[in-house]
């Protein structure tokens, strides 16, 4: 498979990169569509695209503790993007990715509690400077004479949430099960769920957002939701290759989530 062919970490900043494009995607059309459609669209095309690629690969049937646990983390997802879109509708783009920065905190808090692993001083330390410059970072927002929307940071803090504990998830599945099954039960669930919230609040594409689905000018399309599924193997793989705990990895995540900071304003 080509996955295994490439080191962990380019997995992870070929994920940081489509998740990056996603987010500027997300913030130039979020005026203009509710979050449910925006949702929706997000995992019902990946969806396509990973069932092809999951009827191609042919794996094996999953057993019933891996259906349960994978809809388990398709819910989860679910709660993630719905609450992430929505804040990104809501708050400056900076202050959005900001609050993302909260996730390795959680992450950590997680990998304790499910996985049993221990926090040595030199994680607890970074997570502690990570975590009060996202504080300097929110403050200066206040400073400035701004105010951010309770619900956009409330919906930005829970996303983080979320995040953390789905990537603690995927790290006792990624060890067990196909990949391609973890991301096709990643985007079914979703797709599922949010079908009928979506359509109750459709609102048509423009003319001039469906004609981004054909520019290669550093944009996604509104349609082309196929980043969900390779964003959902590169992580995948990530976690599976590289033999680590998600309190191993933090540092090299938060450096990679640091970069997709960095893409998304420019």
């Amino acid at each position: 498979m080509m996955l295994d062919r490439l080191h962990p970490a380019w997995l992870a900043i070929l994920g940081i990169g489509v998740l990056s494009a996603m987010d500027a995607l997300i913030k130039v059309v979020g005026a203009r569509y509710p979050t449910f459609q925006l949702v929706f669209l997000r995992f019902s095309f990946g969806f396509v695209i990973a069932a092809l690629v999951w009827l191609w690969m042919r794996p094996a049937r999953p057993s019933r503790e891996a259906i349960r646990a994978n809809t388990l983390r398709g819910f989860i997802g679910l709660a993630t993007a719905t609450s992430f879109f929505y804040a990104l509708q809501t708050l400056p783009l900076a202050e959005t990715i900001a609050f993302s920065f909260l996730s390795p905190l959680f992450l950590a808090g997680f990998g304790a509690l499910l996985l049993g692993e221990k926090l040595g001083t030199g994680i607890l330390i970074g997570l502690a400077v990570g975590f009060a410059g996202m504080l300097v970072m929110v403050a200066g927002q206040g400073s400035a004479g701004g105010s951010l929307p309770l619900s956009g940071v409330l919906a930005a803090t829970g996303s983080a949430i979320t995040y953390a504990l789905s990537l603690v998830l995927l790290r006792q599945r990624a060890q067990q099960d196909a990949l391609i099954t973890i991301v096709a039960f990643q985007h079914i669930v979703p797709c599922v769920m949010m079908a009928i919230p979506a359509m109750l609040v459709w609102v048509t594409i423009t003319l001039r957002d469906r004609a981004s689905i054909r520019h290669t000018d550093g944009r996604l399309s509104i349609c082309n939701r196929t980043t969900g599924s390779a964003t959902a193997l590169y992580q995948a793989g990530y976690v599976a290759k590289a033999g680590q705990t998600p309190a191993e990895v933090l540092d090299e995540l938060t450096e990679a989530m640091a970069g997709r900071w960095g893409y998304t304003q420019g």
